[in-house]
C-alpha cells in the first residue's frame, strides 16, 4: 500500500501530508530529520507511528502540531493550515513524560487549560472532576504529583490533554515509562475513551504490541533520514480487550508488522 490513502465518504482527510521534509542545521551541516512523508488521516481514525528511535515521528507529530515547520511540503488539517487548527484549539498532546505541574493538585492541573483557552469559569470544575472520574481518578483530585504514582500521573496528564474537548489526539510514546500491567490498564482506557469519542488519533510508539493493539493502521517509518515506507491495515474487530492478545490473528499482525519494521531498520 502506498503512503497516501483516499477517505472514503469523506470529501477531505481531517490530516493531510504531502512531501513533507524536515532538515535541521547542525555543527554547520544540514542533517535530514524527516523526507518525503505523504500520509492522509481520515476522521476519528487511530493510527500508530512506528518506527525506530530518531526516525522522525515525533517530529511528524510537531509538525502536525503547528509546533515545528517543515523545510518543505505541506500540512492541513481539514482542509486549512495546522496554525488554523491550533487556534481553534483542535489538538491535544499527551507527552511520553506527564509533565505536571508540582504545585498544582491534579484537578488544578487538569483544569490549567481551560483557563487558557477560556473555557466557561462555571463548567471548569464539573468538567475537570469527570475526566478526572472518567479516568479512574476521583479520589486524587485533590492529590499533588509527588503524591501520585506514574500510571496515575499519566492519567491526570491524559485528561488534561482531554479538557476542551480536543478532536484531534497527538500522543508521543505516553505509556513507555510505564510497567506492563499499568500500560495495558491505559491502553484499554485509551481505546475505550476513543471508541466513545472517536477522536483522531495519531500515537508515536516503539513497540511493536502497542501499536497492534490500538490502532487501526500502522504507519512503518525507516531511520536516517525518517521516511514512511509502509502503511499496515490492522485487520482485528474494533471492540478489542486483553483477550485478543493471545489470539492466532493477532500474533499474525505483530508478526506482519515486525516484518515490515525490520525491513526497514535493516537498510
Amino acid at each position: 500500500m502506498t503512503p497516501e490513502r483516499a477517505v472514503a465518504g469523506a470529501t477531505a482527510p481531517c490530516v493531510s501530508l504531502r512531501a513533507v521534509s524536515v532538515t535541521f542545521e547542525a555543527r554547520g551541516r544540514s542533517v535530514p530529520a524527516l523526507q518525503d512523508a505523504s500520509l492522509d488521516v481520515a476522521e476519528g481514525e487511530f493510527v500508530a507511528l512506528l518506527g525506530p528511535t530518531g526516525c522522525g515521528k515525533s517530529t511528524l507529530l510537531r509538525i502536525v502540531s503547528d509546533l515545528q515547520r517543515p523545510s518543505s511540503g505541506t500540512v492541513q488539517v481539514r482542509g486549512a493550515s495546522t496554525a488554523e487548527a491550533r487556534r481553534r484549539n483542535d489538538f491535544g498532546f499527551v507527552f511520553q513524560e506527564a509533565a505536571l505541574l508540582p504545585w498544582r493538585t491534579a484537578l488544578a492541573n487538569v483544569r490549567l487549560p481551560l483557563e487558557v483557552v477560556d473555557y466557561p469559569a462555571d463548567q471548569r470544575e464539573a468538567r475537570c472532576t469527570q475526566l478526572l472520574d472518567d479516568m479512574g481518578l476521583s479520589r486524587f483530585g485533590h492529590a499533588y504529583p509527588s503524591e501520585l504514582s506514574g500510571g496515575m500521573k499519566q492519567r491526570v496528564s491524559i485528561a488534561r490533554a482531554l479538557s476542551w474537548n480536543p478532536s484531534i489526539l497527538l500522543m508521543d510514546e505516553p505509556f513507555s515509562a510505564l510497567d506492563e500491567i499499568t500500560k495495558n490498564q491505559l491502553q484499554d482506557e485509551l481505546l475505550r475513551i476513543w471508541q466513545r469519542e472517536k477522536k483522531t488519533i495519531l500515537f508515536v510508539t516503539h513497540n511493536i504490541s502497542e501499536a497492534v493493539y490500538l490502532a487501526d493502521r500502522i504507519v512503518v517509518m525507516s531511520a536516517h533520514p525518517g521516511r514512511i515506507r509502509h502503511v499496515l491495515e490492522v485487520a482485528l474487530p474494533r471492540e478489542r480487550g486483553p483477550e485478543i492478545r493471545d489470539t492466532l490473528a493477532f500474533i499474525e499482525q505483530v508478526r506482519a508488522a515486525r516484518l515490515a519494521l525490520q525491513d526497514q531498520t535493516s537498510h
